[in-house]
């Protein structure tokens, strides 16, 4: 077991998640600042390693495709081989699986940080136990228990994700194509979430705050979602104004994030793009209802609209009741927040003319 006040060449191993990844991001930053002359390599799956391009704290983005212990010989030969050349001599796992532990573990990652979860404490040289208030705490600071065995303390770092400037020139070219100059207000709409609809507010609710909004001539609607979500996204554009624009399906990560960085503010479900777009400083206006926005909500940032019922959260991926969590949430709860946001992009607007 070696010396873990002074690493050298750090591999932390980022979790499976959109939303959960970018809310491991701050790990990063705190690593950095601890060990500045370190060189760091963040080990992701694709196609979320794009997410991690633009950060200059991350030295290396060691990205693979998903595989798992039963996976073919080559594709488990491919990735130890790259973890034993690397020659880390510090790994943290923000994944609580045995099998990406046993990986560090095969890869002679010198001292292995994870939480003990799952008996795989055998392959980490230092087991972090949960924090007993695990439930009432924001994931970005239990992924932050993890440095505490490298004497970092828990910071106030946020997640943070990188854009270029050619990237959002992109973008806005792309929106110019369907009549979106730069002075026009852009509201992002994103109706999906990958864990289940229990999370998902009502498509018509979507579709009902999209019309409100078209009645200001200024105000375009983007749609987001993947192609899961592609015919859901259809169908509640169906008949609108081309003002709404449909971006579902159609995207990278990459031209996600910078669509999202150009918003002027995002509607959306607990989701991964809520959290991208979270930690690109664009407002959020945030729907829960059978998960927590303690653990899992846009962080110290954004506006979470939820309704109390008794039910909630039970985190199930489809509803077995009511589904009065979301029911419960009318489109005045949340108009009038995206409006606040349109509005203070409407003042910086009017000072500079």
């Amino acid at each position: 077991m070696g010396d873990l006040t002074n690493p050298k060449n750090i591999i932390v191993r980022m979790p499976n998640w959109v939303g959960d990844m970018v809310m491991a991001t701050p790990i990063i930053s705190d690593l950095r600042k601890a060990f500045p002359d370190a060189k760091i390599t963040a080990m992701c799956k694709n196609p979320l390693s794009e997410l991690l391009e633009e950060d200059q704290e991350i030295d290396e983005v060691f990205c693979f495709n998903k595989t798992s212990l039963f996976s073919r010989h080559s594709d488990r030969r491919n990735i130890l081989d790259k973890l034993q050349k690397g020659k880390y001599d510090l790994g943290i796992l923000l994944t609580n699986s045995i099998s990406t532990a046993w990986w560090f573990w095969q890869g002679k990652v010198e001292n292995r940080i994870g939480f003990n979860t799952k008996g795989r404490s055998y392959f980490l040289t230092h087991p972090v136990e949960f924090p007993e208030n695990i439930k009432k705490q924001h994931l970005v600071t239990t992924y932050k228990k993890l440095l505490e065995p490298l004497g970092i303390p828990i910071s106030d770092t946020s997640p943070r994700i990188f854009v270029s400037d050619k990237e959002i020139q992109l973008v806005r070219a792309l929106l110019k194509q369907h009549g979106v100059s730069e002075d026009k207000i852009i509201v992002g709409i994103n109706p999906g979430a990958t864990y289940g609809s229990a999370k998902c507010w009502l498509p018509e609710r979507f579709r009902g705050i999209t019309k409100q909004l078209l009645e200001d001539k200024d105000v375009f609607v983007v749609y987001f979602g993947d192609l899961a979500t592609a015919s859901l996204v259809k169908e509640i554009c169906q008949g609108l104004s081309q003002r709404v624009i449909n971006m579902a399906g159609l995207t990278s990560l990459r031209e996600l994030a910078a669509l999202l960085k150009i918003c002027d503010v995002l509607l959306t479900n607990d989701s991964g793009p809520m959290h991208i777009a979270a930690a690109l400083g664009t407002p959020v206006v945030a729907l829960f209802g059978s998960t927590s926005p303690e653990i899992t909500g846009p962080f110290r940032t954004g506006v979470v609209v939820q309704k109390p019922v008794e039910c909630s959260p039970c985190y199930q991926r489809t509803c077995p009741i009511d589904f009065r969590c979301m029911k419960k949430i009318e489109e005045q709860d949340v108009y009038g927040h995206i409006i606040a946001a349109i509005g203070r992009k409407k003042n910086k607007l009017s000072i500079r003319s």
